[in-house]
């Protein structure tokens, strides 16, 4: 199955989290349906050598496969790709992601916002872009572009979140399609990705 859109069919999901993340992506991914068959593109700020542990956590609490992209991995329905430690994750293909070492952007590698640019280019209007609690910008320039190539954007409620300056700067963007609370965004995912 093609993971490209032709036709502005959902045909992934990218998810971004710094401060709060892993309880924030534990909770969603706890609460997605078994039958989700979109793939899940995760980066969450994480320091050097701390991606297993973030791993073991989110594989405990998920309904779905969680596992820690490899350069050239070759993207799977209805599984979650977790941005290792020290690199940028990319979508290279519609269906293979790729890892660099580039600068950090917004202070960070992994960078939020290079993986939405990047998956933007791919998926255009079949992408949804997610943008939950952290303590930084990274993510605003991302949702910039999903929306710019016909991508659907969503970001949690600054006030829901445990750190709200992240999906502040999202939100201030003026290019979110859905402001929610983390309680409903795994129904909004269900509704689009479950077969």
């Amino acid at each position: 199955m093609s993971l490209s859109s032709v036709d502005g069919k959902p045909r992934a999901v990218v998810l971004g989290a710094s401060a709060g993340g892993i309880n924030a992506l534990g909770y969603l991914f706890s609460e997605l349906g078994e039958d989700f068959r979109l793939p899940i593109l995760v980066t969450k700020h994480v320091g050097l050598n701390d991606d297993r542990g973030m791993l073991r956590v989110l594989a405990r609490q998920s309904t779905l496969p969680v596992k820690v992209a490899k350069d050239k991995h070759r993207i799977q329905p209805g599984t979650i790709y977790l941005a290792p430690a020290g690199y940028h994750m990319l979508v290279e293909e519609p269906d293979i992601l790729s890892l660099n070492l580039e600068a950090p952007v917004a202070h960070s590698r992994p960078s939020i916002d290079v993986l939405f640019q990047s998956a933007a280019r791919i998926y255009g209007k079949g992408l949804v872009a997610v943008v939950l609690t952290g303590a930084n910008r990274d993510g605003a320039d991302g949702i910039r572009a999903v929306k710019s190539f016909g991508g659907s954007t969503v970001v949690q409620c600054p006030k829901s979140a445990e750190m709200g300056v992240m999906p502040k700067a999202s939100l201030d963007t003026g290019c979110v399609d859905h402001l929610m609370t983390l309680e409903e965004i795994p129904a909004f995912l269900d509704q689009i990705g479950c077969i």
